[in-house]
């Protein structure tokens, strides 16, 4: 497919995308970043925790 041909594609089926409005987008924003933060603070407790493991069996 020739480049300005897949940009004319691209062009038509982003005007067929329903965007979401602005109460919508923050209730999105939010859960992404609380989500983030959620994964972000589990991996780190995880992480912590298999070191002082790991501390714990080799020192």
């Amino acid at each position: 497919m020739k480049p300005v041909a897949f940009l004319k594609n691209v062009n038509r089926e982003m005007k067929k995308v329903s965007w979401p409005r602005g109460r919508e987008l923050t209730r999105y924003t939010i859960t992404v970043i609380l989500t983030v933060v959620f994964v972000t603070v589990f991996f780190a407790l995880i992480d912590t925790g298999i070191t002082q493991l790991l501390n714990l069996l080799f020192e």
